[in-house]
């Protein structure tokens, strides 16, 4: 079994390989700017207990939220079954077992992805269903 440093050349042959190579970095450095931002908003700015339907309405009347949280969802779904790709390409030798984990995964991508999209495509915001926050400590 070889363990991969991570520190591998790019890809000499061009096509899918380097593609993903080049995507693999690319997405990765903007995830990590655009999960900051996620989690300052969601966690840092805003009590986590205000976390409410009313505050993911107020959110996503602004088109630029959903198209921020859609671009979140495809990064990090795609960088990691690109990672899970890698993987199984590195460490399953059958080729049949390699054939049948690489068709899960892009099952799981493909599900995945359609789920968050029709959410956040589908989503509106019906009135008040009540208070802003309720408080859970009395």
């Amino acid at each position: 079994m070889r363990v991969s440093t991570g520190f591998g050349a790019r890809p000499s042959a061009g096509g899918f390989e380097t593609f993903s190579w080049y995507f693999f970095r690319v997405s990765g450095v903007i995830l990590i700017f655009m999960v900051i931002i996620h989690l300052v908003i969601m966690h840092a700015a805003n009590d986590v207990s205000h976390t409410t339907y009313q505050f993911i309405a107020s959110r996503y009347a602004n088109p630029f939220w959903r198209l921020f949280d859609w671009l979140l969802l495809t990064l990090g779904l795609t960088h990691g079954m690109n990672g899970l790709r890698i993987m199984i390409d590195d460490y399953v030798r059958s080729r049949g077992l390699r054939l049948t984990a690489l068709s899960i995964v892009g099952v799981l991508l493909l599900t995945f992805f359609m789920l968050g999209t029709i959410t956040l495509i589908t989503f509106h915001a019906t009135g008040n269903l009540g208070p802003a926050c309720v408080p859970t400590c009395r």
